[in-house]
């Protein structure tokens, strides 16, 4: 017993001094750790985030460039389709001009034969502007004869109704053309603006670099996924 009592508290002791020198290794560890790790001075910092804000405003951009483009690419489709409508009533115009290179038979007209060639005039102008060849103002103008006569022969009227669609063609053809070039317009600007934020991110980030630990590697990664931008029209 005696024994045991006398051991007790040199093993106390012991413990004590132990705890004591690891608590003594952990605040040198801890002070040496922050020795080594450099202090973040408030330019730096601003500086750090000032280059975060412009790259996600280059991401921005980025999507927005992604989306002229898109826009372009459907309007040189659309460009392409109305060509190829105008090309395609221009053939059939021309094709309906050379057949009145033909005289036709003169002859005294039946009784009720003008209404019936007005009729045919207003059916077949009716069908043309339901199969979108030619606009609601050339309907128009058919119905209350402006620039139209209901009396000439139903070889002429075809005629006539197939420059008035070569003309709606080449109408249309010009207004998708506008639309393609203002979307021309629009793409070129993204890029342009996608182009100065990702040169203005580069330099904000050279700049903050120096203070950038190396978790951050992974952020400049994400933050520039490069997008193909809008080619030169």
């Amino acid at each position: 017993m005696e024994t045991f009592l006398v051991s007790v508290p040199q093993a106390a002791a012991l413990w004590v001094l132990m705890l004591l020198g690891a608590v003594l290794l952990a605040g040198v560890l801890a002070r040496r750790t922050r020795a080594v790790e450099p202090e973040i001075t408030e330019a730096e910092s601003d500086a750090r985030r000032y280059a975060g804000e412009v790259s996600v405003a280059a991401g921005r951009a980025a999507a927005t460039a992604e989306r002229r483009r898109t826009d372009w690419v459907s309007a040189q489709q659309e460009l392409d389709a109305a060509w190829l409508a105008f090309d395609a009533a221009d053939q059939v115009a021309r094709q309906a001009a050379r057949a009145l290179a033909y005289p036709l038979m003169s002859r005294r007209r039946k009784p009720g034969e003008n209404a019936e060639r007005e009729r045919y005039l207003h059916h077949v102008a009716g069908a043309a502007c339901r199969n979108r060849e030619i606009s609601i103002a050339q309907l128009n103008d058919v119905y209350a004869h402006r620039g139209w006569n209901p009396r000439l022969h139903p070889v002429v009227q075809e005629s006539v109704l197939k420059q008035a669609i070569r003309d709606h063609r080449w109408g249309q053809y010009q207004a998708v053309l506008a639309k393609e070039r203002e979307a021309w317009q629009e793409a070129e600007s993204a890029a342009d603006a996608l182009r100065s934020l990702r040169l203005e991110a580069t330099a904000a980030v050279t700049r903050a670099g120096a203070v950038l630990p190396a978790g951050d590697e992974q952020w400049w990664a994400d933050a520039w996924t490069t997008a193909e931008l809008p080619a030169a029209a």
